[in-house]
């Protein structure tokens, strides 16, 4: 693994002003990308995994089942893709089951997580054709990174979590590496993971469906949200996947397979549930196998809504 100095928008914490605790949605959502049914087409998707959306509301998607990302400007009826798009396959212009873009704004570039390549991509924003390898032979769906520049790899595949300072090779394990398992000191397929300000680490632990908040130099977890096996009451999660932290410890947790977003606030045995939770649907209210999650500078929630292949806009409630 060879590691470049990057300035990513990864994962941030979020500093919202309009976003607490009380915050509500309003519950029917706006389409904003795709929901035509799945395909190939530019006004498409096909099963879309992570997004992000920058400054404008314009929304970046990793559009799995396509091989491609796409961007999807604010109030457009189509999309561009902008990596990616040529069939999956390995050469520097394809990516095979996309996973997750973010935005390296220093370089002008998308960072992307090509999970079948087994490998991490930056794509040039601005007319970019091809891409190129930053990091290779690593399972990771998702990345993030602290305020000092390490880097943190989940690695599904090897049920850990390793953490790289520029220039290393092997990195250092600061969760699971234990072997697939549920004790406090194991992961069983983690898939997401975030930094909060004081450098601990939490990962969406997936088939042991909970999130996990490792301190850093700890030698093992806690438990945050769900872990009660997996269920669709307050206290249980189904297969989470990506998870958001605010500055106050509160949790943002896409529960898959129960078609809603939670939110668990610090210290709390029970989450909430912000939007969907309605039945796996189609409708407005509803969600179907919801993956990515992110909320733009005015505190309205992003969601790739994967069963229904469409993004979904939950408009934060001024009222």
């Amino acid at each position: 693994m060879q590691l470049y100095k990057w300035f990513f928008l990864l994962a941030p914490l979020l500093s919202i002003a309009n976003v607490n605790t009380n915050t509500k949605w309003i519950q029917n959502a706006v389409t904003v990308a795709g929901g035509n049914g799945t395909g190939s087409g530019l006004n498409q998707l096909s099963n879309p995994y992570g997004l992000c959306v920058d400054d404008d509301q314009t929304v970046y998607i990793a559009d799995y089942s396509n091989h491609r990302i796409v961007e999807w400007e604010r109030g457009a009826t189509t999309g561009r893709v902008v990596a990616g798009g040529n069939g999956a396959g390995n050469r520097p212009d394809q990516l095979n089951g996309p996973t997750d873009v973010m935005i390296d704004k220093e370089t002008d570039s998308f960072i992307i997580c090509d999970y079948y390549n087994i490998r991490v991509v930056r794509w040039p924003r601005q007319n970019g054709t091809n891409g190129e390898t930053i990091i290779s032979n690593v399972g990771s769906i998702d990345l993030a990174m602290d305020d000092n520049g390490f880097l943190y790899v989940a690695d599904y595949n090897k049920h850990e979590v390793r953490r790289y300072r520029m220039g290393e090779n092997q990195g250092t394990v600061v969760a699971g590496g234990n072997e697939a398992g549920n004790r406090l000191d194991q992961l069983h397929c983690p898939i997401y993971a975030c930094i909060d300000r004081d450098h601990s680490l939490y990962v969406s632990d997936y088939n042991n469906h909970r999130v996990m908040k490792w301190m850093e130099g700890a030698k093992q977890g806690i438990v945050v949200a769900g872990g009660q096996g997996a269920g669709n009451s307050l206290t249980q999660l189904s297969n989470p996947w990506k998870i958001v932290v605010d500055q106050s410890g509160t949790i943002y947790v896409a529960d898959h397979w129960n078609h809603r977003i939670m939110r668990w606030s610090q210290g709390a045995t029970q989450g909430s549930v912000i939007v969907g939770g309605n039945g796996q649907g189609s409708q407005s209210n509803q969600l179907s196998c919801p993956i990515g999650l992110s909320l733009d500078g005015e505190g309205n929630l992003y969601v790739s809504d994967c069963g229904n292949h469409r993004v979904q806009k939950f408009n934060i409630d001024r009222s």
